[in-house]
């Protein structure tokens, strides 16, 4: 039988709850007892001296049966709870008014008569001579005869006939009612107990259920779908289960948010390997149909259209190359295989490299190549490769896409402990629906793709690497304007790379 934890603690607490009644009984009995012995011991300690005082027991010939005997019936009729007897200096049993056969001991043992003598702490039991084992209070006296000690006077304070009467339940009233109390504080402690219990587990009880229904849920979902954003409960001060609560919302969100950003990797890879297949194909397509048909018609071709074939599929299988090339460089930069090595630089001679690069391009395509920065602009720290990887995308988007007669312009801008890059053209822009994710997966502009939609992702995370981010700004009178900044203290840019880098690990 399985039960719930509710269930498992109100059956330990009523457990508990019954041993403790149980041992509070039992000391309140054993507590009373011991009252009851004290009392009676303390009032009749003395009852044996006055007694051995009063009464001559013994002379110089031994034991006067006739004045124990008179003794003896006297105080059984006055007090029927005591029983008297005569002890010599060995504890023996040498008179008694017991009925024949009811003598269970010939002796007694002196040791408790000797501490009640030297006034100790009460009560002090002695032995029964009407019981094996028994023990009761007692009261004793020394005897002496012609002032030599001749034994002991020894009177049992609780006869048979007391514990007879007190079998019958006569003198338990009170116990009864003790008891009775004890019982019924017990039963109000277990409802409270109970009650308790069901308060204490009831957001253990919430919390259960939540996590039950996030399981059976199958995929998490984000706080915000449900009941709004996680929010920590700051009074639940040192509540663990309110605290185990709020911690368990906010990992809900958690990996909520890491679900769908999942699914949106796994989307973007989807468009991504979809688009790279689409641009592969359209190359490979048209370089195998030119060489199948140098193939087939070699011997009827003339050299001039031999050449022009043979050109267009070099320039077909450049471009396969362009495209694995890339894809390689974005896995090696989304795997952490690339990590920047940082070293100061001039960026105004690294963007005159570039152009150096596109200047016969942009003359074939009538466009003209502007770069505009201050005289003393500061060097900055990065990784030099990267970076020129960084201009030379956003240079060759920009040139694909500015029409004959437009230019291209590259901006450096101081701007505190930063340098500013801003790379514009005169093209037609990007269309605002095309901008969400624009750095994150293919878009085309005009049915024509940027260099297979990776281009700007490669920029994206190289940026990214260096703690920097790249945006897209709308400037007037001008295409697509991009502009991102790189760290001119080294420190600094240590600190940026370092912080994307744990970044982009949790991301993952």
């Amino acid at each position: 039988m399985r039960l719930t934890l509710t269930q498992r603690l109100s059956l330990v607490f009523a457990a508990l709850l019954l041993v403790c009644c149980g041992t509070s009984a039992w000391l309140q009995v054993r507590s009373s007892q011991m009252h009851e012995l004290e009392v009676v011991q303390g009032l009749s300690r003395d009852l044996a001296r006055h007694i051995a005082r009063d009464t001559v027991l013994m002379d110089s010939h031994g034991l006067m049966p006739g004045a124990v005997r008179e003794l003896f019936s006297q105080l059984m009729l006055v007090n029927p709870s005591v029983e008297v007897y005569l002890l010599d200096n060995t504890g023996r049993i040498v008179g008694n008014a017991a009925p024949e056969g009811r003598l269970r001991r010939q002796t007694v043992d002196l040791a408790p008569v000797r501490r009640l003598l030297d006034d100790q702490p009460l009560p002090i039991l002695g032995d029964d001579p009407r019981s094996v084992d028994g023990r009761k209070v007692f009261s004793a006296a020394p005897l002496q005869v012609d002032g030599k000690p001749s034994g002991y006077l020894y009177v049992v304070l609780l006869s048979e006939e007391h514990d007879r009467y007190a079998e019958r339940g006569a003198t338990s009233a009170a116990l009864n009612t003790a008891l009775l109390s004890i019982g019924l504080v017990a039963l109000l402690c277990l409802v409270a107990g109970l009650v308790a219990f069901n308060l204490i587990t009831r957001p253990l009880r919430r919390l259960t259920d939540t996590v039950s229904r996030f399981d059976i849920d199958g995929a998490p979902r984000a706080a915000s779908q449900e009941n709004g954003p996680p929010v920590v409960d700051k009074s639940a001060g040192h509540d663990e289960i309110a605290v185990l609560d709020s911690a368990f919302r906010q990992m809900q969100a958690r990996l909520g948010e890491q679900w769908r950003s999942l699914t949106r990797q796994d989307q973007e890879r989807r468009e991504l390997v979809a688009n790279i297949s689409h641009d592969l194909r359209t190359p490979l397509a048209s370089l195998h149909g030119y060489l199948e048909t140098l193939s087939l018609k070699d011997a009827t071709l003339s050299a001039q259209d031999r050449r022009r074939y043979l050109g267009i599929a070099l320039d077909q299988s450049r471009k396969v190359g362009g495209l694995a090339q890339s894809l390689l460089e974005l896995v090696r930069l989304e795997h952490g295989f690339v990590q920047p090595v940082l070293e100061r630089f001039s960026l105004t001679d690294l963007v005159q490299d570039v152009f150096q690069k596109f200047e016969l391009g942009a003359e074939a395509r009538q466009v003209s190549l502007k770069a505009d920065f201050t005289a003393g602009l500061p060097a900055v720290c990065a990784d030099l490769g990267l970076i020129e990887r960084v201009l030379t995308n956003l240079v060759d988007n920009a040139l694909r896409h500015t029409p004959p007669g437009g230019d291209i312009e590259l901006a450096l801008k101081p701007q505190g402990a930063q340098v500013e890059v801003t790379v514009s053209d005169t093209g037609p822009g990007i269309a605002p629906e095309l901008r969400e994710g624009l750095f994150l997966r293919p878009f085309n502009i005009g049915g024509a793709r940027r260099d297979g939609g990776l281009g700007l992702r490669i920029v994206h995370r190289i940026l990214q690497l260096h703690g920097s981010e790249i945006r897209l700004l709308d400037a007037p009178g001008r295409g697509a304007t991009f502009r991102f900044a790189l760290q001119v203290n080294p420190q600094s840019a240590e600190q940026s790379m370092l912080r994307s880098v744990e970044q982009h690990a949790a991301g993952k």
